[in-house]
This record gives C-alpha cells, structure tokens and sequence, in this order.
C-alpha cells in the first residue's frame, strides 16, 4: 500500500526545482521538491501526526507535522513495507511511552 490511500489526506507540495537532488535521512523536509505530503484523516489538527510522501524511486519520506521544516526520515520501499506491515499486525501497539 503506498501513500495517499484511502484514510489520508494531502497537506502540501513544494514548487522549488533544482536539478539532480539527493534525497537522505536528515535531508530538512522543506528542501524535499515535487512531493505531496499526507497525513492520516485522524489527524485533529493539533500537530499531533507524522506526514509521508512518496517520492520518485519508491522511497518514503516521513516529517514530524509541528516541524515540517524539520529533517526527514527515509525508507526504501522495503522498509517502508515492512514497517506498514508491522504496524497493520499491531506488532507497535505496545511500545512503551
């Protein structure tokens, strides 16, 4: 299942283009172009949620929403699947908070 499925909702998309960009794991969210950033239609609007974008080879790209400018994580689509796999398997329920 990829982002922007049923149950999500588009929050924004970046229109600065620069040419041959790089995209890693503390890459600031904001420098990350042509995305579309969804959060999860739960969300009450209290910057309470984490927002994904899809980006061009399949990766995910994950920011903190009361930090959009923050740095980003990203997954290769495998842990990506793997993650979305354990999280429908309820395997993250019971972390400690």
């Amino acid at each position: 299942m990829g982002i922007g499925q049923k149950g999500s909702q588009p929050v924004e998309s970046t229109e600065r283009e620069v040419a041959a960009m790089v995209v890693e794991n503390g890459i600031p969210a904001d420098a990350i172009q042509g995305v579309t950033w969804r959060k999860a239609s739960a969300s009450i609007g209290a910057g309470e949620c984490v927002e994904a974008a899809g980006l061009e080879d399949g990766a995910v790209a994950l920011r903190n929403s009361r930090f959009p400018k923050g740095p980003a994580l990203v997954f290769t689509p495998a842990e990506w699947s793997a993650f979305l796999s354990g999280a429908k398997a309820e395997e993250f329920d019971r972390l400690d908070v």
